[in-house]
């Protein structure tokens, strides 16, 4: 179990007062425990990352401006949906004989046997919530994969931390070693006849000049553009020319 030490200051301000300390870089926050008072607090935003930015679970040291020392863990973090800052920290009093719960980061060591047979390795969960004393607080869970092949897994009931319960299912997989996916061809059906796509016959260009709408075929007599004499109506008889004397 390791050990951060933090300082932070006792809030005096609340409500909108409050807010004003987040545009100053600083990080609202609350300290509570089993049996013990409520301590509104205050701490700097690069005194807070490490805390929830950590691979390891630890235990911090508190430190507050009057002076008082108390022995917590970081149990919630709240973030700005949109800058993703915190904004707000929960702490949570220990007591050396009491048992608490909390999330233990799970963290692989090794090349597995079945990676470098061409396998996935696949690290499905990464913390797993815990029951202990505060002395028993286990800094991370280190797997060990090296002896892991293709098709392989750890599951929960694998596992073996002293003076620890673990509150995950026992079947869940923590970790595991899966072939590599391979796309196949669909085979063929016997018998089946593979239609092929006839070829596209080329479009015939006639030469010479299109007969445009209204114009005759070639090789026919056609009647378009000469007017009918109307019916009912006969046709103008010729003039005889002039007898010459």
């Amino acid at each position: 179990m390791s050990e951060i030490a933090v300082s932070a200051e006792i809030r005096k301000e609340v409500g909108k007062q409050a807010k004003q300390l987040l545009r100053v870089g600083k990080v609202l926050g609350i300290y509570y425990g089993h049996g013990q008072k409520n301590i509104p607090l205050a701490i700097g935003e690069l005194i807070l990352k490490p805390l929830y930015r950590s691979s390891a679970a630890s235990v911090i040291n508190l430190t507050l401006d009057d002076g008082s020392r108390h022995l917590c863990v970081l149990r919630d973090v709240q973030f700005d949906p949109v800058s993703d800052r915190p904004v707000h920290f929960d702490l949570f009093g220990l007591n050396e004989n009491e048992e608490l719960t909390i999330e233990l980061p799970v963290t692989v060591t090794g090349i597995a046997k079945g990676v470098r047979d061409g396998g996935i390795l696949q690290h499905i969960l990464h913390k797993l919530k815990i029951v202990c004393l505060p002395k028993n607080i286990p800094d991370r869970l280190e797997i060990n994969v090296e002896s892991l092949e293709i098709n392989k897994s750890i599951h929960v009931r694998d596992l073996t931390i002293p003076n620890v319960k673990v509150l995950e299912n026992e079947n869940s997989t923590v970790v595991a070693v899966v072939p590599p996916t391979v796309l196949k061809e669909p085979e063929p059906v016997p018998g089946a006849v593979i239609a092929e796509a006839a070829p596209a016959e080329p479009e015939v260009i006639a030469k010479g000049k299109k007969p445009e709408e209204g114009d005759e075929e070639p090789g026919k007599e056609g009647t378009a553009g000469k007017k009918e004499p109307a019916a009912g109506k006969a046709a103008p008889e010729k003039k005889a020319a002039p007898e010459k004397k």
